[in-house]
């Protein structure tokens, strides 16, 4: 037996002794990091490895009022590698085969999906060896994407960006409007409410690998913030309606040779726009294609000198304020000159002055007629009248860049204003207030807001921001019918006549031909042709509301007549309505 001396008995102990505090330091600093500091210590190592990406909240869409999708946003997407992960790529097949595909022949399979040149796939591959990142194409489509995908390539990755698309291209183009790069609307009901449409955008986060160059792991997505669609904006257009005058609209203007023209088509007992028409008009799917300067929507942002159709608004004022009725007789010059000298002529020459009733001068559309009878008013009255059709100020609508047309206080107008603004010049409006005016007066006198836009339809079906508004009653309900009364002497027997009448139903409208602005403070040689009307007359419905500018071959509103023909009769047999069962009034026109 060895004997073990007292000395290596203590050496062994403090060896045991130093070995036991050893691990203890582990043991005390394990039990530090695994448990006293480990959320510390996994937050910091959670923020060297993990990495956040947006995910899209997509824009809503905008429909018409029976649910066809103006605009919508459809996912596209792009298509990255990491070039510093590029290998061949091993393939076994169903009966145990292997078979290796080159970074090249990838590139061609790409290539045949994309319709790119293998080469150009290729580069991105190569681009740089150090790299983890690069474009290979950017906005394919989702059958694209998922050909590209099914190629089973681990070193290609994929990320989703929204497009913003318009299915029925320039169909309301001018109304719907569309958005900037960024995304927000940059015009018309894009811009109008992007408020509804505007998503939210969520974020997911994901670990990456620190050893290749920090790609994502697969199956390590989490989403965080959950992304929130926009919401939906339903309008008051017939989209089937709003392609007809788009339609019909752009060849008249084409074939009498005009500038630009425009139709607006009102529901008279809602106020609700049907149709809102401007030629030329916008693709939003193409917006770099069109001209800076029709990208917008005339109808509304426009104004012009109305001209005759005007003529409706003063008459129904002259019944209204007690100064006339529709039997007020005028004998009514060629060239017409009041007391403080200002002057006007009717646009055909007689030599005698005619003798005309009230609904006479509406038939006749004397401007004379119109000045005399007129001026039994004031000016202040005259204007007070304006002012209650909402006249020189935007619609309801809000329409972006929306104009309120040019109507100068009464204490500023001219002896020559005075006398002009009886019929539609020395003042201007926007179509979509003539079409406003000719609803009130259909309405029985009450003029209801102009709407466009039936609310914002949230994901659970609910409808909000719904325009809300009473009407007014602009003047009695005997003077509104008394002047579509006379509006409808235009049709039985004005000058247009045959160009107006739709077999079956009364129609009730006026004709105005207004010369343009020179852009120098004059009158020049153009003129602005219009036809505002209601069908049918007898229990009006509908407005219509159309205007050309600058016609060549046509300068009377014979150039405008046969698109208002044309869509009020497509209106009306579209929404099955009732033909007319009694007969015009019978009013005289002369004396």
């Amino acid at each position: 037996m060895i004997a073990v001396s007292r000395s290596t008995r203590r050496r062994t102990a403090l060896a045991v002794l130093a070995v036991v505090a050893l691990v203890g330091v582990f043991i005390v600093r394990l039990v530090s990091i695994q448990i006293v500091q480990a959320d510390e210590l996994n937050a910091q190592a959670f923020d060297k490895l993990s990495a956040q990406t947006e995910t899209y909240g997509l824009r809503g869409d905008i429909t018409d009022s029976d649910g066809t999708v103006l605009a919508t946003t459809v996912l596209t997407y792009d298509v990255t590698v990491a070039p510093n992960q590029v290998v061949d790529l091993e393939k076994t097949d169903d009966a145990g085969t292997t078979t290796t595909v080159t970074p090249r022949q990838i590139a061609e399979s790409i290539a045949a999906i994309t319709g790119q040149s293998a080469d150009e796939v290729y580069a991105a591959f190569t681009s740089d060896p150090t790299s983890n990142f690069a474009y290979v194409v950017k906005g394919i489509s989702v059958d694209q994407f998922r050909a590209i995908r099914d190629l089973g390539v681990d070193w290609l990755y994929y990320s989703s960006v929204p497009k913003r698309t318009y299915p029925n291209g320039a169909v309301a183009g001018s109304v719907v409007g569309f958005v900037g790069s960024d995304g927000t609307g940059q015009a018309g009901v894009e811009q109008l409410d992007q408020t509804c449409l505007a998503g939210t955008d969520g974020v997911q986060t994901y670990l990456r690998s620190g050893d290749n160059g920090g790609v994502a792991i697969p199956g390590s997505t989490e989403t965080t913030v959950q992304a929130q669609d926009g919401g939906t904006v339903v309008l008051t257009l017939d989209s089937d309606l709003q392609y007809f005058a788009q339609q019909t609209l752009a060849a008249r203007v084409q074939e009498v040779q005009g500038a630009w023209g425009t139709v607006v088509v009102q529901e008279v007992k809602t106020g609700k726009l049907l149709a809102v028409a401007d030629y030329p008009s916008v693709d939003p799917n193409d917006v770099d294609g069109t001209d800076p300067a029709n990208r917008g929507s005339i109808a509304f942002q426009a104004p012009f000198e109305p001209g005759s159709t005007f003529k409706a608004l003063t008459a129904a004022s002259l019944v209204d304020s007690g100064t006339a009725n529709v039997g007020t007789q005028v004998e009514a010059p060629y060239v017409y000159t009041d007391a403080n000298g200002a002057s006007t002529k009717d646009s055909e020459f007689h030599t005698d002055p005619l003798r005309l009733t009230l609904a006479g001068v509406i038939q006749e559309s004397s401007n004379t007629g119109t000045a005399m009878l007129g001026e039994q008013m004031s000016p202040e009255q005259r204007y007070d009248y304006m002012m209650k059709f909402h006249l020189g100020e935007a619609s309801e609508v809000g329409f972006p860049a929306e104009s309120g047309g040019i109507i100068h206080p009464w204490d500023e107008w001219d002896d020559q204003t005075n006398m002009t603004t009886t019929f539609g010049q020395g003042l201007s409006t926007t179509a979509v207030q003539v079409a406003s005016m000719y609803q009130a007066l259909g309405n029985g006198g009450v003029r209801l807001p102009v709407q466009l836009v039936e609310g914002c339809k949230q994901a659970d079906g609910s409808m909000t921001d719904v325009p809300s508004g009473s009407g007014e009653q602009v003047v009695s309900a005997q003077a509104a019918t008394d002047t579509v009364n006379m509006l409808e002497t235009v049709v039985t027997g004005g000058y247009a006549s045959k160009d107006l009448q739709i077999p079956g139903y009364r129609v009730a409208a006026k004709t105005g031909t207004a010369q343009m602005s020179d852009g120098n403070g004059a009158y020049g040689s153009s003129y602005i042709t219009s036809l505002a009307g209601l069908a049918p007359a007898d229990d009006p419905q509908y407005v219509v509301s159309v205007t050309i500018a600058k016609p060549v071959t046509v300068e009377s509103a014979l150039a405008a007549a046969p698109v208002f023909q044309k869509i009020m009769s497509q209106v009306l047999k579209e929404h099955r309505v009732q033909p007319s069962t009694v007969p015009a009034p019978d009013l005289p026109t002369t004396y």
